[in-house]
């Protein structure tokens, strides 16, 4: 057994530091640990450093992956490459044509960056090694300051996340379906003038331009589902995870878990787009017909 616990060494502390943690209703905190501290309300987190750790590494991935782009690819690339390819074929017809190019480095992004930050809390010593007031690194009863925290445990993380969405949804919007264009599909009335009675069209104009406030309320409410649909998730398993001592079949609904976030949050910022994008190849496409998804 001496042999055995030489052997074994911190990883062995590790685990049984950890098992205890969670043992003892140790939870993951609210707020992210600060790691380095400018004072003035500026500091590194450990969430930033963990999110900007994984984009570093999975730049790094890529580049190793893929390396020289080749017409006949190898076997990294290959993989890369029928990521892209299963993701274009879901994403492309929600957000449509025109408007795909310029949306799709950005969802892949968040496809990627946000299933790997959600992963991180999976890996063995996430939210558990770190320092405070403990004689030793992995004596947690004390410990006051966790190392690695997944950034999107952090709700700063998910908010950034979410308001650059946002800002990609207004900037794509504008691009390519214009101010004009997206001030009618708002507030302009669906109904055919044609086919609609003459004194119902104009009661249906105000009922269409009360309907168009409202839809700009829901627009701006986007930011604050997204951030707290994600940041809830990845939290409240965590905790789960730190309260149950890690149990295996919880470590399988997380993997499940993280991978469903990603998607939504991908699919919820492509179909934000393809509501207003995705009317066709027509450019010359009427209003009325671009409102009918309302």
């Amino acid at each position: 057994m001496p042999h055995l616990k030489k052997l074994l060494g911190p990883a062995a502390a590790l685990l049984a530091a950890t098992t205890a943690f969670a043992g003892d209703g140790g939870g993951v905190s609210p707020a992210a640990a600060k790691l380095v501290d400018f004072g003035h309300g500026w500091a590194i987190t450990n969430s930033m450093a963990t999110g900007w750790t994984i984009s570093f590494i999975i730049l790094a991935l890529v580049f190793f992956l893929v390396g020289k782009p080749r017409v006949l690819p190898g076997k990294g690339q290959a993989v890369f490459e029928s990521i892209l390819e299963a993701l274009r074929d879901l994403l492309e017809p929600i957000v449509g044509k025109k408007a795909f190019p310029a949306a799709f480095p950005l969802l892949v992004t968040f496809f990627i960056f946000i299933l790997v930050q959600n992963w991180m809390g999976l890996i063995p010593g996430v939210g558990t090694m770190g320092w405070g007031r403990g004689d030793h690194w992995w004596n947690l009863e004390h410990m006051t300051t966790p190392l690695i925290r997944p950034f999107n445990a952090d709700f700063n993380g998910t908010i950034a996340l979410a308001a650059i969405s946002f800002g990609a949804w207004l900037i794509i919007v504008l691009k390519f379906a214009g101010l004009k264009f997206l001030v009618k599909d708002l507030f302009g009335n669906k109904a055919d003038k044609s086919e609609t009675p003459g004194w119902l069209y104009p009661i249906l104009t105000v009922v269409f331009l009360v309907v168009g406030f409202i839809e700009v309320m829901s627009i701006f409410i986007r930011p604050v589902t997204l951030s707290v649909r994600l940041f809830g998730n990845v939290f409240g398993g965590e905790n789960l995870l730190h309260g149950t001592g890690f149990i295996f079949v919880f470590y399988f609904m997380e993997l499940l878990v993280g991978l469903i976030q990603a998607l939504v949050f991908t699919l919820l910022t492509s179909v934000y787009i393809g509501l207003i994008c995705n009317h066709g190849d027509d450019h010359a496409e009427t209003p009325h017909a671009a409102g009918s998804h309302h």
